[in-house]
């Protein structure tokens, strides 16, 4: 994986609205096996080319919630990182995502509540300039006051 930040955390009191992380992955043959394996999807359209080739995708694709979680690592590993809470991720998909296929998941900051130290971020996943998934999550970040 390729990203843009150290692994941690960025407390409440240090995000700002507009701040970006990111990481890159390309989508392996394993990843999908492994995902089918955790999740016990076993569509064949992720599985069985010969099957896939018949559906409208032409050809295996990754699940779609293998990709929206590279989402999560982003927001789990760099922002806010380590401590976050998710309490809520709408996801829209818009292409699929192949096998071999570089996945740059970015979040971004939107909005922020102190009070309640909820945090709104944009979340996309492109592949080839392409935006392939869409989105908002909100979180719960970590303060340095609980600490």
């Amino acid at each position: 994986m390729l990203d843009n930040a150290p692994r941690g955390t960025i407390c409440i009191e240090d995000i700002e609205i507009g701040m970006i992380r990111s990481l890159s992955k390309v989508i392996t043959d394993r990843d999908i096996e492994m995902f089918a394996e955790v999740s016990t999807d076993r569509n064949p359209v992720h599985l069985d080319e010969d099957y896939a080739q018949d559906t409208i995708f032409g050809g295996r694709i990754a699940h779609g919630m293998l990709t929206a979680g590279l989402v999560s690592a982003v927001i789990g590993e760099q922002l806010p990182g380590h401590g976050t809470v998710y309490l809520g991720q709408s996801l829209k998909f818009l292409a699929p995502v192949r096998p071999g296929d570089m996945v740059l998941a970015e979040v971004e900051v939107t909005d922020i509540d102190h009070s309640k130290r909820r945090v709104t971020m944009n979340t996309r996943c492109i592949v080839n300039n392409k935006k392939v998934l869409v989105g908002d999550a909100t979180v719960l970040a970590p303060s340095r006051k609980f600490d």
